[in-house]
């Protein structure tokens, strides 16, 4: 039974402490898509489709719960909506994020072979790494990295790296793949379900994921005015050189098309059941019902149902032993376009959101762009992603709303404006509603009586519990440098 134990703990740790024993550990230890004589051509769609599933499927069930989409009713223990987080929720995520990050990190290895060689896929690669790395670190903190996923060489025990090292290599990781992307041809399309193969369109995805990131850290005072000077370059000084989403024709989105591979994750992966069996909440819905959001209609895309005529939501965070009854619901039948099957749900970033990016920037005067400019392209966008027959002029919309630009409001006001929009573009994103929110306190979200966690909104997820055996020692350092391994435990960016 040792010996078993050993053996396990072994082939875990191959894939940088990858999966629990009751997780699918045979699957995902011997990943098909992982083996040393696949191309990039054959790695890049699956490592895609199965990091947006991972994260369509926590979105659901974890960050909207956290972010008031939705509830998920009842009075056991582990309820989300209420910041009630049990420590197995950190497994899922970490598990097959790191997995994906073979597959991107091959890719790379491949592609950089002589008689493999592809500027491209090595772009891509960097890209995709980027992405699921900041991922990793923003829902745990300090993270394995630099030692990650290198269970092949020998290294079954990686040492977790700081948030702030994890960062700033990410940032040169970006920086090597714009370079790599100038002029690079474009590659297969069948292996590529983003962007069809188009070089252009993952550099222009690259740089504007460069400035997602670059904002996130922008609060951080000792490398704020790092960030917000290359924040300036990207848009200001030296666009040329970072080309950035242009429409929502440039979105990062893997659209689902229901054939073999591109099916969506929620069928099969839901009971259509249990995907009615939330209810939406009174911030989610509310909103869109005060503003006459087209999204909310009747027969668009984001296939609510309504209750007794009206779009009725229920609160989030209330205390246990009441009794609430679900209202309006996201609509699950699979024989009409609803969120389970709907194609947009594969987002990763939209141009609504960096509309947003460039707003707050310009409100807080670090480029020259107009910020009132930017917010109204981002709604705009925001919308007809969603529903691309819109045509009522912006201003009319906005006004009609009462949320219309007001260059005389405060910061915190503008800041609301921007964030309540951005909300709502990030809607169905992996968990980047949360990570917005946990670096601006926007949009303001009411709080109810039930809320555990003094009533703050968590700051990370646990480590998973097996990593606390199998790679004591590292984790232990983690702990010393970053603190208790608590949801209440900020990471290194949310700190002054």
């Amino acid at each position: 039974m040792k010996t078993y134990f050993k053996i396990i703990t072994v082939l875990m740790l191959a894939l940088a402490t990858l999966s629990s024993c009751k997780h699918g550990f045979v699957e995902l230890n011997t990943d098909p898509n992982g083996t040393p004589n696949a191309l990039p051509q054959q790695l890049l769609a699956p490592a895609l489709v199965n990091t947006v599933s991972t994260n369509m499927l926590r979105n659901r069930n974890f960050n909207n719960e956290l972010m008031q989409v939705t509830v998920d009713p009842g009075d056991g223990e582990g309820k989300v909506f209420r910041y009630d987080i049990k420590r197995t929720w950190a497994d899922y995520t970490w598990n097959n994020w790191y997995t994906q990050l073979t597959n991107f990190k091959d890719i790379y290895n491949v592609a950089s072979q002589p008689l493999t060689y592809s500027k491209t896929y090595m772009g891509i690669s960097l890209i995709c790494q980027s992405w699921v790395y900041a991922m990793l670190t923003d829902t745990y903190g300090d993270v394995p990295y630099s030692q990650s996923n290198m269970g092949k060489e020998g290294n079954f025990t990686p040492i977790f790296d700081q948030q702030k090292d994890i960062y700033l290599d990410i940032f040169k990781k970006l920086e090597t793949a714009d370079t790599l992307l100038i002029g690079a041809g474009n590659v297969s399309a069948s292996s590529d379900p983003v962007y069809n193969g188009n070089a252009a369109k993952w550099r222009q995805f690259g740089n504007s994921l460069y400035l997602r990131l670059l904002m996130r850290l922008s609060g951080k005072a000792e490398i704020s005015a790092t960030c917000i000077a290359k924040i300036k370059e990207i848009v200001d000084t030296n666009p040329g050189a970072y080309p950035i989403m242009n429409s929502n024709a440039d979105a990062a989105i893997l659209r689902w098309t229901g054939v073999g591979a591109l099916t969506s994750p929620f069928i099969g992966g839901v009971r259509e059941q249990d995907f009615r069996a939330v209810g939406i909440t009174e911030f989610f819905i509310n909103n869109l019902s005060r503003w006459a959001d087209p999204r909310l209609t009747p027969g668009n895309r984001f296939s609510i149902a309504t209750y007794q005529g009206s779009f009725v939501g229920v609160p989030s965070g209330y205390s246990p032993g009441q009794i609430l009854a679900i209202k309006s619901y996201f609509l699950s039948t699979t024989s009409a376009t609803t969120l389970m099957n709907e194609p947009l749900m594969g987002n990763i970033m939209n141009y609504s959101e960096l509309q947003f990016i460039l707003a707050e920037a310009a409100a807080k005067g670090w480029i020259a762009g107009d910020a009132r400019t930017y917010y109204n392209n981002g709604t705009l966008s925001g919308i007809t992603l969603w529903v691309p027959a819109f045509n009522t002029p912006i201003e009319t919309y906005l006004a009609a709303a009462d949320i219309s630009w007001s260059n005389t409001a405060t910061l915190d006001q503008k800041m609301e404006l921007i964030h309540a929009q951005k909300y709502y573009s990030m809607f169905g994103t992996d968990f980047e509603q949360w990570f917005e929110y946990r670096r601006t306190g926007h949009p303001v979200l009411p709080k109810g009586a039930g809320l555990v966690n003094n009533g703050i909104m968590p700051a990370r997820l646990y480590y998973p519990v097996y990593v606390q055996s199998s790679n004591p020692d590292n984790y232990k350092a983690a702990v010393a440098s970053q603190g208790a391994d608590e949801i209440s435990t900020q990471v290194w960016w949310q700190k002054p």
